[in-house]
């Protein structure tokens, strides 16, 4: 069986051992091979092998034993096969699959980033904290920081927040939404981590 290999752009490639390339997975392999198990004649071993996944991954979807129900996602309509190409398959049972266009990588818009409930206190704490101890870092600054907007900062510092009776002023570094790098005189710069690496927001 083929066997999976991270990409440089981080989408898991599989090993087509047959022609001897490497070719990225569909976007969403499970839905696309039981669209392929339902709407094909291809084997569990194409789609498994054009899926990335294990053949038994895909005899379990066809007998309806597999623990997790998936809905099916159409491949040609979202480019990654043709109907031709199936067929090609549908009449040769070793031939190989191939991705006519490899999936696009959603990346992420600007705006918010996602906070996950466990820590939605953290933030109203962390800016408190940043208010009260910090009070040269400017607005703007604090919600790069944080990942908050000025709206909430000018109701904390003011007071009139919804929930200012369960504010705590909290080390926003200690809270894990900010990060303290350096020695000397570069131990209060505060950074942020993002999907290219560490921001730095306010330095010392």
């Amino acid at each position: 069986m083929n066997r999976k290999r991270p990409s440089r752009e981080g989408r898991p490639f599989y090993f087509d051992r047959r022609n001897n390339v490497a070719q990225p997975a569909p976007l969403m392999p499970h839905a696309t091979a039981s669209w392929l198990v339902d709407n094909t004649s291809l084997s569990f071993e194409q789609i498994a092998e054009f899926c990335g996944l294990h053949i038994l991954e895909v005899q379990a979807m066809a007998d309806d034993l597999a623990s997790s129900k998936y809905t099916g996602r159409d491949p040609v309509h979202s480019g990654e096969l043709t109907h031709a190409e199936i067929e090609r398959g549908q009449a040769d049972p070793n031939y190989s699959l191939k991705m006519q266009r490899a999936p696009v990588d959603v990346s992420r818009t600007k705006g918010p980033r996602y906070t996950p409930v466990s820590k939605r206190q953290d933030k109203p704490d962390g800016i408190a904290w940043i208010i009260r101890n910090h009070p040269e870092i400017s607005d703007a600054q604090i919600g790069k920081l944080i990942g908050t907007t000025r709206n909430t900062i000018n109701a904390i510092r003011e007071r009139s927040h919804w929930n200012i009776q369960n504010i705590q002023p909290k080390d926003p570094v200690t809270l894990g939404l900010c990060w303290r790098f350096g020695t000397g005189v570069e131990r209060g710069r505060l950074v942020r981590l993002t999907s290219t690496g560490a921001r730095c927001i306010f330095s010392a």
